[in-house]
């Protein structure tokens, strides 16, 4: 009986098309070896040139008391107060810098700068990990035109499978609603290729490396 309509041809020919075997013409690709070469300086180095390439600032801080000060000279120069910040020890320091902060969401839209911390840093691609399990939320790393995001060298791994692996262990198996990889500066191109930076999040982000692994 020849089909009534152009549908029913057509679910036929997939119908048909699932019921047969198409063999697997790649059956000699290797699927297990690496797709990346191993990493051959430190992680600190690599993730500091990629970060760096990628538009960010990379400021190296050698503990925590070099963090204090190279941050209030920063956001005194910068002139960047009030800063939003959300996170305890974040806000601590900020108090005894007496450096001024704001943290209600209801000003989100009217911040310039933000500080946060992070979850991990893949050295692989130069990218900052965040997620919504911290204080700071799902939306402070998107409204502010500068990130500033305070790291530690502790934080630092090879991959994002490694980050992902730590995710898992942090949170007992339950990863938060929302995983974020931040990779540079916010940026898109229109039709001509004309680069914008901060269309989607910060025009600017700096991540502030505390060096706490003692050798």
């Amino acid at each position: 009986m020849e089909e009534s309509t152009s549908r029913e041809k057509v679910l036929k020919s997939i119908r048909n098309s699932l019921l047969g075997k198409t063999p697997n013409p790649y059956s000699e690709v290797d699927t297990d070896s690496k797709i990346f070469t191993d990493l051959d300086d430190s992680l600190a180095l690599n993730f500091a040139q990629e970060f760096t390439d990628l538009g960010g600032k990379f400021i190296y801080c050698e503990d925590e008391d070099d963090l204090k000060n190279v941050l209030y000279q920063f956001i005194q120069s910068e002139d960047l107060q009030p800063l939003y910040c959300r996170e305890t020890e974040l806000k601590n320091m900020l108090l005894d810098m007496d450096v001024s902060f704001i943290e209600e969401e209801s000003e989100l839209k009217n911040i310039k700068s933000a500080l946060t911390g992070c979850e991990f840093l893949i050295a692989r691609f130069g990218s900052v990990l965040v997620s919504s399990a911290s204080n700071t939320g799902r939306r402070a790393n998107f409204f502010a035109e500068k990130h500033l995001v305070v790291a530690y060298a502790s934080q630092l791994v090879p991959e994002i499978k490694d980050a992902l692996i730590g995710m898992r262990e942090k949170y007992n198996g339950k990863l938060p609603s929302m995983i974020t990889q931040i990779t540079g500066a916010s940026r898109t191109a229109d039709i001509e290729k004309t680069l914008v930076l901060g269309m989607h999040g910060p025009k600017e982000i700096y991540v502030f490396f505390v060096d706490d692994i003692i050798e």
